[in-house]
């Protein structure tokens, strides 16, 4: 494709994804963003920290860039997956601002550096700690896809609100009643199989 820019395409994805899984929090009350709605907790607000961390950590630290925002969450001291979920005292503003601070820094790691720039993983194996701005852009934005599909199916589970971004549901153009018809059928066939 002429005139495509790789770089600027990778970026597009990725902040496509960011868009996706802050849109899910959209018109939430606290209490539904919290929620744990899984047996292992996942939550709303916690995917977004989660992502806000990981990308600090993958834009940061990994090209030796680090940020000076602190992520007590992951202390050698800090309680397991205390990056998924938000304390009492950590707004959706606080969340949210702390995800648009990774973005900045995150971009800023992009803009300077060269796709085949060379940064390393601490927490990868030895063998593939070595990796491209390339090679983290794609892992991220598959990070951020990944977790942005864990919220469409905890909003949906929230209040039924489903689709892929604002202004585009990329679902059936159908009511209520076809899903549930839909939904009825699909166990139907499941408890018969």
């Amino acid at each position: 494709m002429s005139g495509s820019d790789p770089k600027a395409d990778l970026k597009r994805y990725l902040q496509a994804a960011r868009e996706a899984l802050v849109w899910k929090l959209d018109g939430l009350s606290e209490y539904d963003l919290r929620r744990p709605l899984t047996p292992t907790g996942t939550n709303l607000l916690g995917l977004v920290k989660h992502v806000a961390s990981v990308e600090f950590g993958y834009f940061g630290a990994t090209f030796d860039r680090p940020s000076d925002e602190p992520l007590p969450w992951f202390a050698d001291d800090a309680e397991p997956n205390a990056d998924m979920w938000a304390k009492a005292e950590e707004s959706r503003e606080q969340i949210l601002g702390l995800y648009h601070r990774a973005w900045a820094h995150s971009d800023a790691t992009i803009d300077a550096l060269a796709l085949d720039s060379v940064g390393h993983v601490p927490h990868w194996p030895a063998d593939r700690s070595e990796v491209t701005l390339h090679l983290v852009l794609i892992h991220l934005i598959a990070e951020t896809q990944r977790h942005a599909g864990h919220a469409d199916i905890v909003r949906e589970l929230v209040d039924g609100a489903v689709g892929l971004r604002n202004g585009n549901g990329n679902m059936a153009p159908v009511d209520l009643d076809w899903w549930e018809d839909y939904r009825d059928r699909l166990e139907r066939v499941a408890r018969g199989a």
